[in-house]
């Protein structure tokens, strides 16, 4: 059996989009077929039927009303999936057999710009990866089409990299140039929702530049061969999907990657810049404090600014002293504001115009928005601050513009194009002559009803009109009687009433309609000609968009300022940050007025370059090492900040690593993802960097933890491409002893009161390490039975008094250093000594045996044997609670030396070694 043509159709055209769900054009609905029917009724919950196909059995089908696409082709992008809209492509009147059809257009997640479905205050971006596997590098590009903005890079391949731009842009679509699932694939799949779209490399190939050289015509010169690849490979893309070239896809910004702060992916999350870590909305983020923003302009590019904050510090101070100028003039503040409230999102009414999508109310908006741009400039005329000037003095007012849409374009318009309506009386001599004889007419029509009732008598007689019938005179059964003979002629018959016509009628209906339809064809023809004339200028338009969306972020920044008593920064590149009374912004909006602690922070990569921070849990360090980020931040992307005081060095980077998180379904674990963000912390700070570490270590044992602790400390610290300010919360309370020994490191902790067993967090930070964790107080705050509270603090009694490693080592030290001779008696009999530290006060049995154990297998073995069993083992079986890892370590280097195999002058080397370790120690 063979396909019916219309099917065959459908297959072939289908058969060039297996990657989108096809909507096929019949008649005033759009229908789906077999498996896109199948995806579409589940998506969108619609009534799965059948067709006819040819085939044995019907085809599985799904239809949506064509005028209700767009929510139909919303829900399905914003699930992921692309749509292909295929329409008819020639009159139906003028077909031989099946209608041509084609796709017009394809949607995806990353080119969908419907104003209705896409959120104003975001951008919509699509994102293109070439990755060059010879050269080892990337091209990087990315592109809102509904604003226009384009921008490219390239750097040398790094996973870590590459996830830190897909964070910070957060594409609703990527293409990219590997076809197979490799650990990168899997790397973006995990950390993002984009829709991936693989392209062969073939797609990237030079024979498409011409395609970009015409797109962006200055711009052959200006990327290197990777960015070009990735800008040809998005641009083509965007045509191959919109089935045309966009115009306001005009300029290429091309960046480097350390042109702006670096913010990973887990620190983006942890401080929560644009969304909450839970709800992952905008409530409780940083933007959220921060957006008091006027147009949507501005709110998308106060995002832009949070998620990429400046390193350069001119261009830093130049956007403070903006917020200054208008944080000490009120007045022009508010008056800034007010107008700006007025203007329309200009950049995406660009992008429709571009697009031909824009209808006469878009028009009307721009027309209203390009009012306010005089009155802008004149506020800006007496600004202090150069920024606020350069806006002043570049900004392009569009007078030419403004009046041809205000000369033009209705103030009331039809919300389609193709319904008429929405050229401006005036504009047009014959949109006038047609409009005045339409008008004519109907009011010929209008008086008709009444001419005719005084004539037959009828007075519930009425003159109507239907799209099928046109005029019709309506008389009803009753009133039959009463009809002329040969006034009327009939057109149809109801059951009720009868419709005629009268020759003087039908020949007003054809002026009438003739009229309305060569009114309606004028006056888009007249719209898409106004439409290419604005169009001619977007750049110029782009440009303006731009300086009102900076403009909107520095009023924004200064009304957040004022309100909540926020100061200037100073700004330095001395690798200090000095904060005095700083607050986390966003806490202390969600807390009663005036109850957040503030506390200060000193940070410089040679005298307090390490802050260890000691507490119990819920007492606030975490707060604290946030709100440094956050200031920092908040201060590198021009903003004012919550301080009496701040003295802000410019980092590069910023990393935290902050909670507690796991990644089962990748085989990974909650220590492995903390090791994980450590390692790549340690593998990409420098001296610039402001790095939070809490808890580090907490995820296994505790002398691995430990030992991983200090190791990092140390290594952050002697390490003289790294010694960057680091803020390190723990509940090793054995690292406060560093202090002492590591330059640049302090003790700080979180104030604490105990009141009757009972604690109260004061959440202030001072000097000085913190003497115990009270975790079981907060055990006890958290609710825990009193049952398991008092037994908890049994146990923890009794393994604080098992624990005297401390004593028994100064202990050993001491005697060790009065010794006389050295001989491998002595060494064995300072191993036993060291055994005996680990016996609890019990001296349980086990502890016994495994002494004699050490002493019969490494003391008695001839000269030259060695030793089976090391004294570690014992003291891994014991899992006794040591309080210094350094005497711990003293203590298995002694029990795992091999006595026997020595020389009496080896003997004695060693323990002049051990006596001078244990000198130190002490």
């Amino acid at each position: 059996m063979a396909l019916t043509p219309m099917m065959q159709q459908y297959m072939e055209i289908k058969e060039n989009y297996k990657d989108c769900i096809l909507f096929f054009r019949l008649g005033d609905f759009y229908e789906m077929f077999f498996e896109d029917a199948e995806v579409a009724a589940k998506e969108l919950e619609l009534v799965l039927t059948g067709r006819d196909c040819g085939l044995e059995s019907r085809a599985p089908m799904c239809g949506i009303p064509y005028h209700a696409a767009n929510s139909y082709i919303g829900r399905l992008v914003s699930k992921g999936y692309k749509v292909a809209i295929c329409e008819q492509v020639e009159d139906p009147a003028l077909a031989k057999g099946i209608v041509r059809r084609d796709v017009i257009k394809i949607v995806t997640p990353g080119t969908y710009n419907d104003s209705n479905y896409v959120d104003e205050s975001k951008n919509n971006y699509i994102m293109c990866l070439f990755v060059d596997t010879e050269k080892n590098k990337v091209g990087l590009s990315t592109t809102d089409i509904s604003t226009g903005d384009f921008l490219t890079t390239s750097f040398d391949y790094n996973p870590n990299i590459i996830l830190d731009e897909i964070s910070k842009f957060s594409p609703k679509e990527i293409i990219i140039n590997i076809l197979e699932d490799t650990t990168l694939i899997s790397m973006i799949t995990d950390s993002c929702n984009a829709l991936i779209t693989r392209k062969t490399i073939s797609y990237f190939e030079d024979d498409s530049e011409d395609l970009l050289y015409t797109q962006f015509k200055e711009e052959k010169n200006k990327l290197d061969s990777l960015s070009l690849k990735s800008s040809v490979g998005i641009t083509k893309y965007v045509v191959d999907t919109q089935k045309m070239s966009l115009s306001n896809l005009n300029r290429i910004d091309t960046y480097s990657i350390v042109d702006y702060m670096t913010i990973d992916t887990n620190s983006r999350r942890n401080l929560e810049l644009t969304e909450n870590i839970r709800e992952k909305t905008k409530k409780g983020s940083l933007l959220w404090v921060l957006d008091k923003t006027s147009t949507a302009m501005g709110s998308r590019e106060l995002r832009r600014w949070i998620d990429q904050p400046l390193i350069t510090k001119s261009l830093i101070e130049a956007r403070l002293s903006g917020v200054e100028d208008l944080y000490n003039n009120l007045y022009l503040m508010e008056q800034l504001k007010e107008t700006l409230k007025d203007i329309y999102d200009i950049e995406r009414i660009t992008g429709k115009i571009s697009n031909f999508n824009v209808n006469a109310k878009d028009m009307v908006s721009l027309k209203v928005s390009l009012q306010k741009i005089p009155k802008v400039k004149e506020l800006l005329k007496d600004s202090k601050s150069s920024m606020l000037l350069d806006f002043y003095n570049n900004i392009d007012e569009l007078k030419d513009i403004y009046e041809l849409l205000d000369n033009s374009i209705s103030e009331e318009p039809s919300l389609s194009v193709k319904e008429g309506n929405i050229i401006k009386d005036g504009f047009s001599n014959e949109v006038d002559e047609l409009r005045q004889a339409k008008l004519h007419g109907k009011e010929w029509i209008a008086s008709l009803e009444n001419q005719e009732r005084d004539f037959t008598g009828i007075r519930s007689l009425k003159v109507g009109y239907n799209k099928v019938f046109g005029y019709y005179i309506e008389i009803s059964r009753a009133n039959y009687s009463s009809i002329p003979e040969g006034r009327y002629i009939r057109k149809q018959t109801l059951a009720n009433a009868e419709r005629f016509i009268t020759q003087e009628l039908k020949e007003m209906e054809e002026k009438i309609l003739g009229a309305e339809e060569k009114l309606i064809n004028l006056e888009y023809s007249i719209f898409v000609d106004i439409r290419e004339k604005v169009e001619a200028q977007i750049d110029r338009m782009k440009h303006t968009a731009k300086i009102i969306a900076e403009l909107d972020c520095l009023c924004s920044l200064a009304q957040v300022a004022i309100s909540n008593n926020y100061i200037k920064p100073l700004i330095n590149e001395d690798n200090v940050i000095d904060i005095k009374d700083g607050r986390h912004p966003v806490v202390e909006q969600v807390i009663p007025r005036g109850e957040f602690i503030s506390n200060n922070t000193k940070l410089d990569v040679d005298k307090e370059q390490l802050l260890i921070i000691t507490g119990p849990n819920m007492a606030g360090k975490s707060t604290y090492m946030r709100q440094v980020a956050l200031i920092t931040l908040m201060a590198q992307i021009g903003s004012f900040v919550p301080a009496s005081s701040a003295n802000i060095s410019v980092c590069d980077k910023i990393f935290t690593r902050i909670g507690a998180s796991d990644d089962l379904a990748g085989g990974k674990s909650t220590f492995m993802v903390e090791m994980w963000e450590v390692a790549n912390i340690l593998n990409n700070a420098t001296r610039k960097s402001l790095v939070l570490l809490d808890e580090v270590g907490r995820g296994t044992s505790t002398y691995d933890g430990l030992s991983i602790a200090w190791s990092v400390i140390e290594y952050m610290t002697k390490d003289d491409s790294l010694r960057c300010k680091t803020l390190f919360a723990t509940h090793y309370h054995e690292l406060t002893r560093l202090e002492k020994e590591i330059k640049g490191v302090k003790n700080f902790s979180v104030a604490v009161k105990e009141i009757n067993n009972t604690i109260i967090f004061l959440r202030k930070i001072v000097e000085g390490g913190a003497d115990q964790s009270y975790g079981i107080e907060v055990a006890k705050l958290a609710g825990l039975p009193g049952r398991v509270i008092d037994r908890a603090k049994e146990i923890l009694s009794s393994l604080e008094d098992n624990n005297k490693v401390h004593d028994k080592l100064d202990y050993i030290a001491t005697s060790t250093k009065e010794t006389s001779t050295t001989t491998n008696e002595t060494i064995i009999e300072v191993s036993s000594k060291l055994a005996n530290t680990v016996i609890t006060e019990n001296e349980s049995i086990e502890a016994e045996i495994a002494v004699d154990q050490i002493k019969e297998e490494e003391v008695l073995p001839r000269k030259g044997t060695k030793g089976k069993k090391h004294k570690e083992d014992f003291f891994e079986a014991q899992q006794l609670n040591f309080t210094d890892i350094e005497k711990d370590t003293l203590l298995k280097a002694i029990a795992s030396m091999d006595i026997m195999s020595m020389t009496p002058l080896e003997s004695m080397n060693k323990l002049y070694e051990l006596v001078k370790k244990a000198k130190e120690i002490i």
